[in-house]
């Protein structure tokens, strides 16, 4: 069954490549020298020897996420990158977190912006359009659906303030 909207209309060699690559990733065993090339190869670019990606990961395309310097993706991290994925320096993303970039059921893709110094936890789910402001903590579990201010902590569903003024 094929999908009619441009949305789904991915470049296929592109992804093809991609998840051959994801594959080789998440289940070989490589060393983190080798890691880290089939990372960049993914990315599309070389990856700051500052950053770890633990394994597995999934993404798209790979290509339209832009990671800062010393960023912590923990295991299990979901990158749907159909839209762009921007992460700034000192980024921790804790295991089984997703980033969606597009409602899929409405074929449209908007692009996620994660400031620096900003701390994710495990099981969150961020949805398309959002922007989190640096220095903000996202509590484990939350799902966050607006913009999150800066140095602030959020946690819920959907992802609220609980605390403000994070140093």
């Amino acid at each position: 069954m094929t999908c009619q909207t441009d949305l789904f209309k991915l470049d296929s060699r592109l992804v093809d490549q991609n998840q051959r690559l994801l594959q080789h990733l998440n289940t070989g065993r490589t060393c983190s020298r080798e890691t880290n090339q089939l990372l960049s190869e993914i990315f599309g670019y070389q990856l700051d020897p500052t950053n770890e990606i633990r394994l597995p990961f999934h993404t798209d395309y790979g290509r339209n996420i832009k990671l800062g310097k010393n960023i912590f993706i923990n295991c299990n991290v979901t990158m749907i990158d159909i839209g762009t994925i921007k992460i700034g320096d000192d980024v921790i993303i804790g295991p089984d977190t997703t980033l969606l970039t597009t409602y899929y059921s409405t074929s449209k893709k908007k692009p996620i912006v994660i400031g620096e110094n900003v701390n994710i936890g495990g099981h969150v789910t961020i949805l398309p359009g959002v922007t989190i402001g640096p220095r903000a903590i996202i509590i484990a579990g939350s799902v966050v659906t607006t913009d999150i201010e800066k140095n602030v902590t959020v946690s819920g569903n959907p992802a609220h303030i609980i605390k403000e003024g994070n140093k």
